[in-house]
Protein backbone atom coordinates (compact mmCIF):
# COMPACT_ATOMS: atom_id res chain seq x y z
CA UNK A 1 0.00 0.00 0.00
CA UNK A 2 1.27 3.21 -0.75
CA UNK A 3 2.65 5.49 1.87
CA UNK A 4 1.16 8.42 0.78
CA UNK A 5 -2.75 7.10 0.38
CA UNK A 6 -3.12 5.04 3.91
CA UNK A 7 -6.62 3.75 2.79
CA UNK A 8 -5.39 2.73 -1.16
CA UNK A 9 -5.04 4.53 -4.51
CA UNK A 10 -6.49 3.39 -7.21
CA UNK A 11 -6.06 5.00 -10.91
CA UNK A 12 -8.66 4.03 -13.73
CA UNK A 13 -7.58 5.39 -17.11
CA UNK A 14 -10.56 4.83 -19.88
CA UNK A 15 -8.74 4.48 -23.23
CA UNK A 16 -11.84 2.25 -24.92
CA UNK A 17 -12.57 5.34 -27.34
CA UNK A 18 -12.80 4.88 -31.24
CA UNK A 19 -11.18 7.98 -31.88
CA UNK A 20 -12.80 8.22 -34.81
CA UNK A 21 -11.96 11.85 -35.56
CA UNK A 22 -8.01 10.79 -36.11
CA UNK A 23 -9.28 9.21 -39.12
CA UNK A 24 -6.61 6.31 -38.80
CA UNK A 25 -5.61 2.76 -38.51
CA UNK A 26 -3.94 3.64 -35.09
CA UNK A 27 -6.21 3.75 -31.73
CA UNK A 28 -5.82 7.21 -30.66
CA UNK A 29 -3.87 7.09 -27.53
CA UNK A 30 -1.17 4.95 -29.10
CA UNK A 31 -0.42 7.89 -31.39
CA UNK A 32 2.61 9.48 -30.53
CA UNK A 33 3.36 12.46 -29.01
CA UNK A 34 7.45 13.77 -27.77
CA UNK A 35 8.46 10.15 -28.24
CA UNK A 36 5.79 8.31 -26.23
CA UNK A 37 2.15 7.70 -27.11
CA UNK A 38 -0.48 9.52 -25.49
CA UNK A 39 -1.04 6.78 -23.08
CA UNK A 40 2.29 6.48 -22.26
CA UNK A 41 2.27 9.83 -21.17
CA UNK A 42 -0.96 9.04 -18.95
CA UNK A 43 0.45 6.43 -17.24
CA UNK A 44 3.35 7.99 -16.40
CA UNK A 45 1.37 10.45 -14.50
CA UNK A 46 -0.83 7.69 -13.16
CA UNK A 47 3.08 6.24 -11.79
CA UNK A 48 4.09 9.15 -10.15
CA UNK A 49 1.36 8.95 -7.70
CA UNK A 50 2.39 6.07 -6.38
CA UNK A 51 -0.86 4.08 -6.46
CA UNK A 52 -1.57 0.56 -5.47
CA UNK A 53 -3.20 -0.32 -8.75
CA UNK A 54 -3.53 1.45 -12.17
CA UNK A 55 -6.51 -0.13 -14.57
CA UNK A 56 -6.89 0.91 -17.84
CA UNK A 57 -10.28 0.43 -19.48
CA UNK A 58 -9.52 -0.75 -23.37
CA UNK A 59 -12.55 -1.28 -25.83
CA UNK A 60 -11.84 -0.32 -30.07
CA UNK A 61 -8.67 -2.01 -31.09
CA UNK A 62 -8.15 -3.34 -27.87
CA UNK A 63 -5.42 -6.00 -29.32
CA UNK A 64 -3.31 -3.57 -30.48
CA UNK A 65 -3.72 -0.83 -27.20
CA UNK A 66 -3.71 -3.88 -24.90
CA UNK A 67 -0.26 -5.32 -26.20
CA UNK A 68 1.06 -1.91 -25.96
CA UNK A 69 0.18 -1.38 -22.46
CA UNK A 70 1.91 -4.60 -21.27
CA UNK A 71 4.92 -3.95 -22.44
CA UNK A 72 4.91 -0.38 -20.92
CA UNK A 73 3.88 -2.05 -17.82
CA UNK A 74 3.14 -6.01 -17.25
CA UNK A 75 1.40 -4.78 -13.62
CA UNK A 76 -1.40 -2.67 -14.88
CA UNK A 77 -5.05 -4.47 -14.68
CA UNK A 78 -6.38 -4.17 -18.50
CA UNK A 79 -10.44 -4.00 -17.99
CA UNK A 80 -12.43 -4.67 -21.34
CA UNK A 81 -15.28 -2.65 -22.41
CA UNK A 82 -17.39 -4.67 -25.23
CA UNK A 83 -19.81 -1.88 -25.85
CA UNK A 84 -18.96 1.75 -25.61
CA UNK A 85 -21.75 2.82 -23.00
CA UNK A 86 -20.38 5.57 -21.65
CA UNK A 87 -17.64 6.84 -18.88
CA UNK A 88 -19.81 5.47 -15.97
CA UNK A 89 -19.78 2.29 -17.78
CA UNK A 90 -16.80 1.96 -18.61
CA UNK A 91 -15.55 2.67 -14.87
CA UNK A 92 -17.92 0.26 -13.61
CA UNK A 93 -15.95 -2.35 -16.00
CA UNK A 94 -12.62 -1.00 -14.30
CA UNK A 95 -14.46 -1.66 -10.84
CA UNK A 96 -15.25 -4.87 -11.72
CA UNK A 97 -11.66 -5.85 -12.59
CA UNK A 98 -10.05 -4.85 -9.32
CA UNK A 99 -12.52 -6.29 -7.10
CA UNK A 100 -13.31 -5.29 -3.38
CA UNK A 101 -10.80 -2.08 -3.26
CA UNK A 102 -11.04 0.96 -0.77
CA UNK A 103 -9.58 4.52 -0.37
CA UNK A 104 -9.34 6.62 -3.61
CA UNK A 105 -9.99 6.40 -6.99
CA UNK A 106 -8.80 8.61 -10.13
CA UNK A 107 -10.16 8.59 -13.15
CA UNK A 108 -7.99 10.03 -16.04
CA UNK A 109 -8.39 10.14 -20.24
CA UNK A 110 -5.75 8.39 -22.13
CA UNK A 111 -6.13 11.27 -24.40
CA UNK A 112 -4.69 13.70 -22.32
CA UNK A 113 -0.24 13.89 -22.82
CA UNK A 114 0.13 16.94 -20.96
CA UNK A 115 -0.67 15.87 -17.69
CA UNK A 116 1.58 15.25 -15.01
CA UNK A 117 2.18 12.95 -11.53
CA UNK A 118 2.66 16.44 -9.98
CA UNK A 119 -0.65 17.83 -10.43
CA UNK A 120 -2.81 14.17 -10.02
CA UNK A 121 -1.07 14.18 -6.35
CA UNK A 122 -2.32 17.51 -5.52
CA UNK A 123 -5.43 16.32 -6.56
CA UNK A 124 -5.73 13.76 -4.88
CA UNK A 125 -4.34 14.93 -1.62
CA UNK A 126 -6.91 17.30 -1.79
CA UNK A 127 -9.79 15.50 -2.12
CA UNK A 128 -8.40 13.15 0.51
CA UNK A 129 -8.35 16.05 2.76
CA UNK A 130 -11.41 17.12 2.32
CA UNK A 131 -13.04 13.69 2.43
CA UNK A 132 -15.08 13.99 -0.03
CA UNK A 133 -17.08 11.59 -2.15
CA UNK A 134 -16.33 13.41 -5.26
CA UNK A 135 -13.89 15.67 -6.43
CA UNK A 136 -14.06 17.52 -9.63
CA UNK A 137 -10.48 18.69 -11.40
CA UNK A 138 -11.74 22.05 -12.61
CA UNK A 139 -10.38 25.05 -14.64
CA UNK A 140 -10.96 28.63 -15.13
CA UNK A 141 -10.60 29.95 -18.76
CA UNK A 142 -11.47 32.69 -20.73
CA UNK A 143 -13.82 31.03 -23.30
CA UNK A 144 -15.20 28.47 -21.54
CA UNK A 145 -17.62 27.76 -24.64
CA UNK A 146 -18.33 23.68 -25.23
CA UNK A 147 -17.01 22.94 -21.73
CA UNK A 148 -19.01 21.14 -19.33
CA UNK A 149 -19.90 24.08 -16.06
CA UNK A 150 -18.89 23.50 -12.49
CA UNK A 151 -21.63 24.44 -10.45
CA UNK A 152 -20.80 25.85 -6.54
CA UNK A 153 -22.92 26.96 -4.12
CA UNK A 154 -22.52 29.51 -1.40
CA UNK A 155 -20.13 27.09 0.83
CA UNK A 156 -18.03 26.55 -2.56
CA UNK A 157 -18.76 23.14 -2.94
CA UNK A 158 -19.68 21.79 -6.09
CA UNK A 159 -23.71 21.33 -6.98
CA UNK A 160 -23.71 20.16 -10.82
CA UNK A 161 -21.81 20.00 -13.71
CA UNK A 162 -23.92 21.11 -16.24
CA UNK A 163 -22.92 21.09 -20.25
CA UNK A 164 -23.43 23.78 -22.85
CA UNK A 165 -26.18 22.65 -24.61
CA UNK A 166 -28.23 22.58 -21.45
CA UNK A 167 -26.97 25.59 -19.22
CA UNK A 168 -28.77 28.73 -18.70
CA UNK A 169 -27.47 31.98 -19.96
CA UNK A 170 -26.07 32.93 -16.52
CA UNK A 171 -24.52 29.24 -16.27
CA UNK A 172 -22.80 29.79 -19.61
CA UNK A 173 -21.22 32.96 -17.86
CA UNK A 174 -19.26 30.37 -15.56
CA UNK A 175 -15.56 30.52 -16.55
CA UNK A 176 -14.79 26.96 -14.20
CA UNK A 177 -14.93 24.25 -16.34
CA UNK A 178 -14.97 20.70 -16.09
CA UNK A 179 -12.10 18.39 -17.25
CA UNK A 180 -13.32 14.63 -16.80
CA UNK A 181 -11.06 14.20 -14.19
CA UNK A 182 -12.57 12.56 -11.04
CA UNK A 183 -11.57 11.35 -8.03
CA UNK A 184 -13.73 9.39 -5.66
CA UNK A 185 -14.34 7.25 -2.14
CA UNK A 186 -14.20 4.26 -3.30
CA UNK A 187 -17.34 2.98 -1.41
CA UNK A 188 -19.27 5.66 -2.24
CA UNK A 189 -18.68 4.99 -5.94
CA UNK A 190 -19.50 1.25 -5.98
CA UNK A 191 -22.91 2.36 -4.58
CA UNK A 192 -23.10 5.31 -6.94
CA UNK A 193 -22.27 3.26 -9.99
CA UNK A 194 -25.56 0.79 -10.15
CA UNK A 195 -27.65 4.05 -9.52
CA UNK A 196 -26.68 5.95 -13.14
CA UNK A 197 -29.29 5.98 -15.52
CA UNK A 198 -29.14 5.97 -19.53
CA UNK A 199 -31.92 8.50 -20.13
CA UNK A 200 -30.37 10.80 -22.57
CA UNK A 201 -29.85 11.17 -26.15
CA UNK A 202 -27.21 8.54 -26.69
CA UNK A 203 -28.38 6.28 -23.99
CA UNK A 204 -25.01 5.96 -22.49
CA UNK A 205 -23.86 6.09 -18.63
CA UNK A 206 -22.25 9.04 -17.81
CA UNK A 207 -19.92 9.52 -14.36
CA UNK A 208 -20.58 13.12 -14.28
CA UNK A 209 -24.05 11.70 -12.81
CA UNK A 210 -22.28 10.65 -9.98
CA UNK A 211 -22.16 14.07 -8.58
CA UNK A 212 -25.91 14.42 -8.38
CA UNK A 213 -26.24 11.02 -6.68
CA UNK A 214 -23.74 12.41 -3.79
CA UNK A 215 -25.92 15.59 -3.56
CA UNK A 216 -29.07 13.75 -2.93
CA UNK A 217 -26.90 10.96 -0.23
CA UNK A 218 -25.75 14.29 1.36
CA UNK A 219 -22.39 13.67 0.63
CA UNK A 220 -19.55 16.39 0.05
CA UNK A 221 -18.52 16.82 -3.68
CA UNK A 222 -15.78 19.71 -4.05
CA UNK A 223 -13.31 20.68 -6.84
CA UNK A 224 -9.75 21.09 -7.25
CA UNK A 225 -9.24 23.86 -9.81
CA UNK A 226 -6.10 23.33 -11.62
CA UNK A 227 -3.74 26.30 -13.22
CA UNK A 228 -2.03 24.72 -15.89
CA UNK A 229 -5.40 23.82 -17.28
CA UNK A 230 -3.82 22.52 -20.69
CA UNK A 231 -2.69 19.84 -18.74
CA UNK A 232 -6.51 18.12 -19.02
CA UNK A 233 -6.87 18.73 -22.40
CA UNK A 234 -7.64 16.14 -24.91
CA UNK A 235 -6.63 15.12 -28.24
CA UNK A 236 -9.25 14.03 -31.08
CA UNK A 237 -7.56 14.72 -34.26
CA UNK A 238 -4.15 15.41 -36.02
CA UNK A 239 -4.47 19.11 -35.47
CA UNK A 240 -5.26 18.89 -31.85
CA UNK A 241 -2.26 16.52 -31.70
CA UNK A 242 0.13 18.94 -33.47
CA UNK A 243 -0.85 21.81 -31.85
CA UNK A 244 -0.05 19.46 -27.88
CA UNK A 245 2.96 18.47 -29.30
CA UNK A 246 4.35 22.17 -29.71
CA UNK A 247 3.03 22.77 -26.33
CA UNK A 248 4.52 19.81 -25.01
CA UNK A 249 8.11 20.39 -27.13
CA UNK A 250 7.86 23.99 -25.99
CA UNK A 251 7.94 22.71 -21.98
CA UNK A 252 10.55 20.21 -22.77
CA UNK A 253 12.63 22.52 -24.50
CA UNK A 254 12.20 25.16 -21.58
CA UNK A 255 12.81 22.77 -19.23
CA UNK A 256 16.00 21.91 -20.23
CA UNK A 257 17.13 25.79 -21.17
CA UNK A 258 16.28 26.26 -17.06
CA UNK A 259 18.72 23.21 -16.18
CA UNK A 260 21.48 24.25 -18.08
CA UNK A 261 21.48 23.49 -21.56
CA UNK A 262 21.89 26.11 -24.22
CA UNK A 263 19.15 25.97 -26.85
CA UNK A 264 20.04 28.80 -30.01
CA UNK A 265 16.58 28.18 -31.51
CA UNK A 266 13.99 26.96 -29.50
CA UNK A 267 11.73 27.19 -32.14
CA UNK A 268 13.13 24.54 -33.88
CA UNK A 269 14.32 22.29 -31.45
CA UNK A 270 12.36 19.49 -31.14
CA UNK A 271 13.45 17.27 -27.72
CA UNK A 272 11.68 14.04 -26.78
CA UNK A 273 10.18 12.99 -23.19
CA UNK A 274 12.82 10.33 -22.65
CA UNK A 275 15.98 12.33 -23.63
CA UNK A 276 18.81 13.24 -21.06
CA UNK A 277 20.99 16.44 -21.45
CA UNK A 278 23.84 17.53 -19.32
CA UNK A 279 24.71 20.99 -18.08
CA UNK A 280 26.73 22.91 -20.66
CA UNK A 281 25.33 20.80 -23.84
CA UNK A 282 24.54 23.27 -26.22
CA UNK A 283 21.87 22.55 -29.10
CA UNK A 284 22.63 24.11 -32.14
CA UNK A 285 19.49 25.32 -34.99
CA UNK A 286 17.22 22.31 -36.55
CA UNK A 287 17.84 19.58 -34.12
CA UNK A 288 15.67 16.69 -33.08
CA UNK A 289 16.79 14.61 -29.91
CA UNK A 290 14.48 11.80 -29.89
CA UNK A 291 14.07 8.10 -28.30
CA UNK A 292 16.61 7.67 -25.04
CA UNK A 293 19.28 9.25 -26.58
CA UNK A 294 21.64 10.88 -23.89
CA UNK A 295 24.35 13.53 -24.20
CA UNK A 296 27.09 14.69 -21.55
CA UNK A 297 28.54 17.72 -20.34
CA UNK A 298 30.00 20.18 -23.58
CA UNK A 299 29.04 18.66 -26.23
CA UNK A 300 27.49 20.40 -29.45
CA UNK A 301 24.74 19.20 -31.52
CA UNK A 302 23.80 20.50 -35.04
CA UNK A 303 22.79 22.52 -36.48
CA UNK A 304 20.50 20.11 -38.36
CA UNK A 305 20.95 17.19 -36.61
CA UNK A 306 19.07 14.40 -35.82
CA UNK A 307 19.88 11.89 -32.98
CA UNK A 308 17.65 9.04 -32.15
CA UNK A 309 18.47 6.14 -29.00
CA UNK A 310 22.44 7.96 -29.21
CA UNK A 311 24.68 8.03 -26.53
CA UNK A 312 27.09 10.89 -27.34
CA UNK A 313 30.36 11.58 -24.61
CA UNK A 314 31.12 15.21 -23.51
CA UNK A 315 32.66 17.30 -25.43
CA UNK A 316 31.99 15.67 -28.78
CA UNK A 317 30.60 17.79 -31.64
CA UNK A 318 27.56 16.32 -34.37
CA UNK A 319 27.31 18.53 -37.28
CA UNK A 320 24.46 18.33 -39.59
CA UNK A 321 24.36 14.34 -39.17
CA UNK A 322 21.44 11.91 -38.71
CA UNK A 323 22.39 8.89 -36.42
CA UNK A 324 20.29 5.86 -34.81
CA UNK A 325 21.10 3.91 -31.61
CA UNK A 326 24.98 5.05 -31.87
CA UNK A 327 27.57 5.49 -29.77
CA UNK A 328 29.83 8.72 -29.99
CA UNK A 329 32.27 9.25 -27.80
CA UNK A 330 33.90 11.77 -25.82
CA UNK A 331 35.94 14.41 -27.86
CA UNK A 332 34.30 12.59 -31.39
CA UNK A 333 33.30 14.85 -34.19
CA UNK A 334 30.53 13.69 -36.76
CA UNK A 335 29.67 15.22 -39.78
CA UNK A 336 29.02 17.07 -41.57
CA UNK A 337 26.41 15.10 -43.83
CA UNK A 338 27.01 11.82 -41.97
CA UNK A 339 24.90 8.63 -41.23
CA UNK A 340 25.77 6.75 -38.57
CA UNK A 341 23.18 3.26 -38.55
CA UNK A 342 22.66 1.05 -35.46
CA UNK A 343 25.63 -0.72 -34.47
CA UNK A 344 27.96 2.47 -34.82
CA UNK A 345 30.35 3.00 -32.02
CA UNK A 346 32.85 5.95 -32.44
CA UNK A 347 35.77 5.64 -29.80
CA UNK A 348 36.89 8.96 -27.71
CA UNK A 349 38.56 11.47 -30.44
CA UNK A 350 37.65 9.88 -32.99
CA UNK A 351 36.23 11.06 -36.38
CA UNK A 352 33.50 10.70 -38.72
CA UNK A 353 33.51 13.10 -41.60
CA UNK A 354 31.48 14.37 -44.45
CA UNK A 355 29.66 11.95 -46.08
CA UNK A 356 30.44 8.90 -44.87
CA UNK A 357 27.97 6.39 -43.75
CA UNK A 358 28.55 3.66 -40.99
CA UNK A 359 26.30 0.72 -40.22
CA UNK A 360 27.35 -2.52 -37.27
CA UNK A 361 31.00 -0.43 -36.98
CA UNK A 362 33.41 -0.01 -34.02
CA UNK A 363 36.05 2.59 -34.74
CA UNK A 364 38.60 3.18 -32.26
CA UNK A 365 39.58 5.85 -29.86
CA UNK A 366 41.31 9.01 -32.06
CA UNK A 367 40.49 6.70 -35.27
CA UNK A 368 39.03 8.53 -38.41
CA UNK A 369 37.08 7.82 -41.26
CA UNK A 370 37.31 11.69 -42.73
CA UNK A 371 35.16 11.29 -45.57
CA UNK A 372 33.33 9.53 -48.65
CA UNK A 373 33.16 6.16 -47.52
CA UNK A 374 30.93 3.12 -46.10
CA UNK A 375 32.12 1.61 -43.29
CA UNK A 376 29.67 -1.47 -42.39
CA UNK A 377 30.38 -4.53 -40.20
CA UNK A 378 33.70 -3.20 -39.49
CA UNK A 379 36.38 -2.70 -36.68
CA UNK A 380 38.51 0.15 -36.83
CA UNK A 381 41.51 0.23 -34.62
CA UNK A 382 42.79 3.06 -32.09
CA UNK A 383 44.68 5.46 -33.91
CA UNK A 384 43.79 4.29 -37.88
CA UNK A 385 43.20 6.65 -40.83
CA UNK A 386 40.64 5.74 -43.49
CA UNK A 387 41.12 7.35 -46.63
CA UNK A 388 39.01 9.18 -48.48
CA UNK A 389 36.63 7.24 -51.12
CA UNK A 390 36.90 3.81 -49.14
CA UNK A 391 33.70 1.25 -49.17
CA UNK A 392 34.42 -1.90 -46.50
CA UNK A 393 32.74 -4.14 -49.32
CA UNK A 394 30.24 -6.59 -46.11
CA UNK A 395 27.90 -8.41 -48.39
CA UNK A 396 28.76 -11.05 -50.56
CA UNK A 397 25.01 -11.34 -51.92
CA UNK A 398 24.08 -14.33 -49.13
CA UNK A 399 25.44 -13.04 -45.99
CA UNK A 400 27.16 -10.10 -44.32
CA UNK A 401 30.82 -10.23 -43.40
CA UNK A 402 33.09 -8.21 -41.37
CA UNK A 403 36.13 -6.47 -41.76
CA UNK A 404 39.18 -5.70 -39.32
CA UNK A 405 41.37 -3.03 -39.41
CA UNK A 406 44.28 -3.02 -36.57
CA UNK A 407 45.34 -0.49 -34.83
CA UNK A 408 47.29 3.04 -36.13
CA UNK A 409 46.86 1.04 -40.01
CA UNK A 410 47.22 3.82 -43.04
CA UNK A 411 44.67 2.84 -45.39
CA UNK A 412 45.00 5.33 -48.66
CA UNK A 413 42.35 6.71 -50.54
CA UNK A 414 39.81 4.18 -53.53
CA UNK A 415 40.51 1.23 -51.30
CA UNK A 416 37.58 -1.53 -51.31
CA UNK A 417 37.99 -3.79 -48.32
CA UNK A 418 36.31 -7.18 -49.11
CA UNK A 419 34.93 -8.49 -46.55
CA UNK A 420 35.97 -11.30 -44.29
CA UNK A 421 39.18 -9.43 -44.48
CA UNK A 422 41.80 -8.60 -41.72
CA UNK A 423 44.62 -5.38 -42.09
CA UNK A 424 46.94 -5.99 -39.30
CA UNK A 425 48.40 -3.12 -36.63
CA UNK A 426 50.70 -0.81 -38.71
CA UNK A 427 49.69 -1.93 -41.80
CA UNK A 428 49.52 0.40 -44.77
CA UNK A 429 47.38 0.23 -48.35
CA UNK A 430 48.38 1.54 -51.70
CA UNK A 431 45.58 4.17 -53.62
CA UNK A 432 42.88 2.04 -55.29
CA UNK A 433 43.54 -1.05 -53.82
CA UNK A 434 41.02 -3.90 -53.96
CA UNK A 435 42.05 -6.14 -50.39
CA UNK A 436 41.05 -9.64 -51.02
CA UNK A 437 43.33 -11.21 -48.75
CA UNK A 438 44.43 -10.09 -44.81
CA UNK A 439 47.27 -7.61 -44.59
CA UNK A 440 50.00 -8.66 -42.48
CA UNK A 441 51.19 -6.23 -39.57
CA UNK A 442 52.91 -3.57 -40.88
CA UNK A 443 52.79 -4.60 -44.56
CA UNK A 444 51.88 -2.01 -47.89
CA UNK A 445 49.19 -3.80 -49.71
CA UNK A 446 48.84 -3.07 -53.50
CA UNK A 447 46.53 -4.79 -55.86
CA UNK A 448 46.93 -2.65 -59.25
CA UNK A 449 49.86 -3.27 -61.50
CA UNK A 450 52.43 -1.11 -63.46
CA UNK A 451 51.01 1.59 -64.88
CA UNK A 452 50.34 1.89 -68.51
CA UNK A 453 49.77 4.77 -71.22
CA UNK A 454 48.37 4.05 -74.92
CA UNK A 455 49.59 6.97 -76.46
CA UNK A 456 47.65 9.23 -78.81
CA UNK A 457 44.56 7.05 -77.83
CA UNK A 458 42.30 10.02 -77.82
CA UNK A 459 43.22 10.91 -81.47
CA UNK A 460 42.53 7.37 -82.65
CA UNK A 461 39.23 6.34 -80.34
CA UNK A 462 37.76 10.01 -79.80
CA UNK A 463 38.25 11.14 -83.15
CA UNK A 464 36.72 14.33 -83.95
CA UNK A 465 35.62 15.34 -80.10
CA UNK A 466 36.77 18.21 -77.93
CA UNK A 467 38.85 15.81 -76.22
CA UNK A 468 40.83 14.60 -79.40
CA UNK A 469 41.15 18.21 -80.53
CA UNK A 470 42.32 19.46 -76.94
CA UNK A 471 45.23 16.14 -77.04
CA UNK A 472 46.09 17.19 -80.87
CA UNK A 473 47.11 20.97 -79.63
CA UNK A 474 48.81 19.43 -76.59
CA UNK A 475 50.73 17.51 -78.23
CA UNK A 476 51.22 19.20 -81.19
CA UNK A 477 52.37 22.51 -78.84
CA UNK A 478 54.77 19.71 -77.11
CA UNK A 479 56.52 18.68 -80.03
CA UNK A 480 57.14 22.46 -80.99
CA UNK A 481 58.34 22.77 -77.75
CA UNK A 482 60.98 19.65 -78.13
CA UNK A 483 61.86 21.14 -81.85
CA UNK A 484 63.27 24.36 -80.08
CA UNK A 485 64.80 22.71 -77.67
CA UNK A 486 66.49 20.58 -79.90
CA UNK A 487 67.54 23.54 -81.94
CA UNK A 488 68.85 25.85 -78.88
Amino acid sequence: MSAGHTNGLTVVVLAAGGGTRMKSKTMKVLHPIAGRTMIEHVLAAARAMDPDRIVAVVGHQREQVSEHIRELAPDVVLAVQEEQLGTGHAVRVAMDAVGDTTGTVVIAYGDTPLLDGESLRAFAAEHEAAERAVSVLSGVVDNPFGYGRVLRNDEGDVEAIVEEKDATPAQREVCEINSGILAFDAEFLRSALPRIGNDNSKGEYYLTDTIGIAREDGLTVGAHTIEDVMQTEGVNDRAQLARMGAELNRRIVTRWMHDGVTIMDPATTWIDADVELSRDVTILPGTQLLGTTVVAEDAVIGPDTTLKDCEVGGGARVIRSHAELAVIGGEATVGPFSYLRPGTNLGAGGKIGAFVETKNATIGDGAKVPHLSYVGDAEIGEGTNIGAGTIFANYDGVAKHRTTVGRHARTASNNTFVAPVEIGDGAATGAGTVVRRDVPPGALAVSSGPQRNIERWALTKRAGTAQARAAEQALGARRDDEQDVAES
